[in-house]
């Protein structure tokens, strides 16, 4: 089969790769579809301590084998991407996206989207509705991740709430908390991209203006969602939070943060909130409802043939979601 593997010299396409076989309570799913997200491109740059192997975890595909489990044969399906081992103290606390064990799907020793085929767990299979197309369904992933501060902070319509970052997953984060009713401003550097949320009525300011930023730092919020994909975003949504907040972090990047005053997340009483993999179940609803503006996010469609410059091209400046498939 065809796999976009990342390599000691980088990302190459191998037409001979190893189709792979499910294991016990595993499925063979043919993917259909994939999305290249930052994590992908942090990746190429050294996170998680050079991965090597097939890229990928945003994804729709079909289910073709399943043993055992036969009932998932010809479904269309999305995937979570991690995998515990299930009999720690963590899985069995219900906590097996961070098992000590664990395999993520493209990041942590399981070949991932990118490819022909890709193998997971039938329990981390979840069913697609008809009224879903492909090229919303990649986002059930991403979405989820956006749906996980949902689970982690009660937020109220009396709160003052800041997105900064106005990438792929921060366009997503901001559409889901403007839900909430919350006093929302999205952030960013980009007229297009803050477009795309001020065509659905909310709020947003440019960081590079000076007098904007200055209004803000004036008016700290509640809750900081700093999802920038940069160790510089940190800096500033530590400003941008009053003392009792709470700031969000969303980022995942190869660097390391640059210095900062860990005193003054004590004295300032800054509640720090890791937030990553979340639902998909209602990520599936709201994309089938239409609930979400997605397809402005989408910037470019490659053939997996053409991967490696897929790629390319979602490592451009200003680049939204790229998709690979077919």
């Amino acid at each position: 089969m065809r796999a976009l593997r990342l390599t000691d010299t980088g990302p190459v396409l191998d037409r001979e790769y190893p189709t792979p076989s499910p294991g016990p309570g595993e499925a063979l799913i043919r993917v259909r579809l994939a999305g290249i997200c930052a994590t992908d491109l942090q990746l190429l740059a050294g996170y998680k301590q050079g991965y090597r192997g097939v890229l990928g975890h945003e994804f729709v595909g079909e289910v073709v084998k399943a043993p055992g489990h036969e009932e998932w044969v010809g479904q269309r399906v999305a995937g979570e991407l991690n995998i515990g081992c299930g009999h720690c103290d963590l899985c069995r606390r219900g906590l097996g996206k961070h098992c000590r064990r664990r395999e993520s799907l493209g990041i942590i020793r399981r070949d991932g989207a990118f490819a022909d085929f890709l193998t997971l767990p039938v329990a981390n299979l979840h069913p697609l509705l008809e009224a879903l197309p492909d090229e919303h369904a990649v986002f059930v992933e991403p979405l989820a991740a956006a749906l996980q501060l949902l689970e982690q902070c009660h937020i109220r319509p009396d709160q003052r709430v800041y997105v900064l970052g106005d990438g792929r997953l921060g366009l997503l984060v901001a559409q889901v908390l403007a839900r909430t009713g919350c006093d929302l401003t999205a952030l960013g550097r980009t007229p297009v991209k803050l477009a795309i949320l001020a065509e659905r009525h909310i709020s947003t300011a440019r960081t590079d203006d000076p007098a904007a930023l200055t209004e803000l730092l004036a008016r700290p919020a509640d809750l900081v969602v700093e999802v920038t994909g940069s160790p510089d975003g940190f800096a500033l949504a530590r400003q941008l939070v009053r003392p009792g907040g709470i700031l969000a972090l969303k980022s995942t990047f190869a660097a390391d943060l640059p210095a900062f005053d860990i005193s003054s997340l004590v004295v300032d009483e800054i509640t720090l909130l890791g937030s990553r993999c979340g639902p998909f179940p209602p990520a599936i609803r709201l994309l089938a409802e239409g609930a979400m503006a997605v397809q402005p996010l989408i910037h470019a469609r490659y053939s997996l043939d053409d991967g490696v410059a897929a790629l390319e091209h979602a490592g451009r400046r200003g680049v939204l979601k790229v998709l690979v498939g077919g």
